[in-house]
């Protein structure tokens, strides 16, 4: 089956077999090794990606899926040499340890800051529920998204159109008429 996809802003062509998950077409067929599996079943978040602006878990999207779509990943994030704010700050504020869970933890936070701009503690740590990290206790990541949403630049080259509107996790959820502990 013939996809196209955009990843990073440069346009892929293949054929490819029907059931190639988007995370083996990213690692094997276009070779950006910064999106990791971790787990296959969602469990991880190792190998979160935007896909059309959304945070995605390319593990458990078909190739076929993501077809015409645009992806970002990893090493899309940096531009001109330069890293992007959440790069940079989770390196300053050392927000990783052995490395292999924080790419995911970036594009996941990149994705929750941009729709969660006055972001507190408490929605980082909710937020961030869908990766884990065997080698830390959280407390540098939260530390580097939080730096992160403060130096963020809202105009990514990759992002589709902006949310029309914009709350935070803890309004979402007062509205719901609940409060997360996490």
């Amino acid at each position: 089956m013939k996809v196209s996809i955009k990843i990073n802003g440069q346009s892929y062509e293949r054929d490819i077999e029907p059931r190639t998950l988007l995370v083996d077409f990213i690692r094997e067929d276009v070779g950006l090794t910064g999106t990791n599996v971790g787990c296959d079943t969602t469990q991880c978040g190792s190998c979160t990606v935007h896909m059309n602006g959304a945070a995605v878990k390319s593990c458990t999207v078909l190739a076929v899926q993501a077809d015409g779509a645009s992806i970002a990943t990893i090493e899309g994030l940096a531009s001109n040499g330069d890293l992007h704010a959440m790069q940079q700050a989770f390196t300053e504020k050392h927000g990783l340890q052995c490395g292999f869970c924080t790419s995911g933890m970036i594009m996941t936070a990149v994705k929750l800051v941009e729709s969660h701009p006055d972001i507190e503690e408490d929605d980082i740590r909710h937020g961030l529920e869908g990766n884990l990290c065997r080698c830390t206790g959280y407390e540098n990541v939260v530390r580097a998204v939080a730096e992160g949403a403060l130096q963020l630049d809202p105009h990514n080259p990759w992002e589709t159109e902006p949310a029309a509107h914009k709350i935070t996790l803890r309004d979402a959820e007062r509205r719901a008429g609940k409060r997360s502990r996490t």
